[in-house]
């Protein structure tokens, strides 16, 4: 393919003036400004636009419900575990924790008997979802400082209060159970609910520990004691009754010997003795000779 003269000088042309055009918008300090800011505007709107996304959506975490939060403002509005759409830079939305909780509390109060007792607590509970908004428009996220201890603290030294020291160990399942009904009640105020209590541990005093523990050790003794006796009791019950038995026995005996069974006795032991008898007197006695009746053996 070939250019004519007039086409060839045309293109030249064309070629000097963009070339022409290039050098000045590469050496012209005007055009280069103006094209790094459209640059940097560029990319200055693209994070706006990605900052007013990110700032668009939250959150809610499993177990958690979330409120929003329009200009320190809360919203009734529950939200379930999942995304959800916020006004960016307006709105946020606070997450409240609906799982099972454990509180732990230690008190001090004095048993019935004005014994010191030094209980520690640990309760289970959790938020009611459908009353969350209540929850933290009335009390605050730190509800649990505010609410949960106090109210264990009054109860637990109101409880304590009813029982003597010893019952309080020996009935504690007794004591749980009065403070979880009364504990559920109060917080059920404020849409808390209980869910478990354990007294972990009662701390008494040194003297009061002494004292139980030789209690303890006088009903041992006193147990192995008693124990002791009616184990002689029923050893002597049972000699008396071998002694009846046994003279209940002899009387049957008795009762069963009669003239004729002596009589019929001495005459075996006669025939015994004569079967053994080889007919000889011995020459030399040294006592008496036995008597055989032969009448007798001959009546026979």
């Amino acid at each position: 393919m070939t250019l004519d003269a007039e086409t060839a000088s045309r293109f030249g042309a064309s070629r000097k003036t963009l070339g022409g055009m290039f050098v000045n918008m590469a050496t012209n300090p005007k055009l280069r400004s103006f094209r790094s800011g459209r640059i940097i505007g560029a990319v200055a709107a693209g994070l706006i636009v990605l900052l007013i996304g990110g700032n668009a959506f939250s959150t809610v975490e499993y177990g958690h419900v979330g409120l929003y939060k329009t200009f320190g403002k809360l919203n009734d509005n529950v939200l379930s575990p999942g995304i959800h759409f916020k006004l960016p830079f307006i709105q946020t939305i606070i997450q409240v924790n609906t799982q099972v909780t454990k509180a732990e509390t230690d008190t001090s109060a004095s048993s019935k008997d004005l014994q010191p007792v030094s209980t520690h607590v640990a309760v289970n509970y959790s938020v009611n979802k459908e009353s969350a908004y209540n929850l933290m428009n009335n009390i605050g996220g730190n509800f649990d400082s505010v609410i949960i201890n106090p109210a264990i603290q009054e109860i637990v030294k109101e409880v304590t209060a009813r029982y003597p020291a010893e019952d309080l160990i020996t009935r504690r399942d007794v004591v749980a159970g009065e403070i979880s009904d009364h504990l559920k009640n109060r917080l059920a105020k404020y849409d808390l609910i209980v869910n478990d209590i354990n007294i972990v541990n009662f701390k008494f005093s040194e003297a009061f520990n002494d004292s139980i523990e030789a209690k303890q050790v006088a009903q041992q003794q006193a147990l192995k004691a008693e124990n002791d006796l009616k184990r002689i009791e029923i050893e002597a019950k049972q000699k008396v009754a071998q002694a009846q038995a046994e003279a209940q026995s002899l009387k049957l005996k008795k009762q069963e010997v009669t003239p004729e069974l002596v009589q019929l006795k001495q005459i075996e032991v006669q025939e015994k003795a004569l079967d053994k008898w080889d007919g000889k007197l011995p020459s030399v006695t040294g006592g008496a000779t036995p008597f055989i009746d032969l009448n007798s053996l001959a009546g026979k």
